[in-house]
């Protein structure tokens, strides 16, 4: 049985691939219903992998290779900032007006869209903890006296759990989205 829930889970549950069966992803670009706003919507979930990659690189670079703890600061400030408020609209809008659209144009799959959901909120809380971490970082950086290693170290491992649970939801979500869209030819 797959575990249902975001910390658990290793993909979709069988019963909510019906379409991805019938589109898989090697195909999506292809095909005549996949649109500019699907293409922007796929861009923008790359978009957060690279934001975090650049996050988590950034403070590899400063804890093995001693960057400047200023430049760092700020780059900790800028992408850091950048990915969290970026999330939280971005899963805003799903929730709030893509996701009641797509389940009701399949309603086989309304739950896994309220999955998708549940995830959001599950985000929400990585998110919180990510941000403390960040701002702790962010402080200590400010702080002579500090362990910086530390809390670089601290934020670095919020960031590498973070990018788990990150990249399973916006996985799973391609997989439910993007064939439904494909499936009911849908216009946003």
């Amino acid at each position: 049985m797959t575990q249902i829930d975001l910390a658990n889970r290793d993909g979709l549950p069988d019963a909510l691939r019906v379409l991805l069966q019938q589109y898989p992803r090697d195909m999506w670009e292809s095909h005549s219903n996949f649109d500019g706003l699907t293409r922007f919507w796929l861009e923008r979930h790359l978009m957060f992998r690279r934001a975090l990659a650049q996050w988590q690189d950034d403070t590899c670079g400063f804890l093995d290779k001693g960057r400047d703890p200023r430049a760092h600061g700020q780059m900790t400030a800028r992408i850091g900032g950048f990915l969290i408020n970026e999330l939280h609209g971005h899963h805003h809008i799903e929730d709030a007006h893509y996701f009641p659209v797509l389940a009701q144009a399949e309603a086989r799959l309304a739950h896994g869209f309220e999955l998708l959901e549940a995830d959001h909120h599950a985000l929400d809380a990585q998110l919180s903890a990510l941000t403390e971490a960040a701002n702790t970082h962010l402080r200590a950086l400010q702080d002579k006296g500090a362990d910086q290693n530390a809390s670089a170290g601290a934020m670095l491992a919020k960031l590498d759990g973070f990018e788990r649970f990150l990249d399973r939801h916006l996985v799973d979500e391609e997989e439910l989205v993007v064939p439904t869209i494909l499936h009911h030819a849908l216009k946003f």
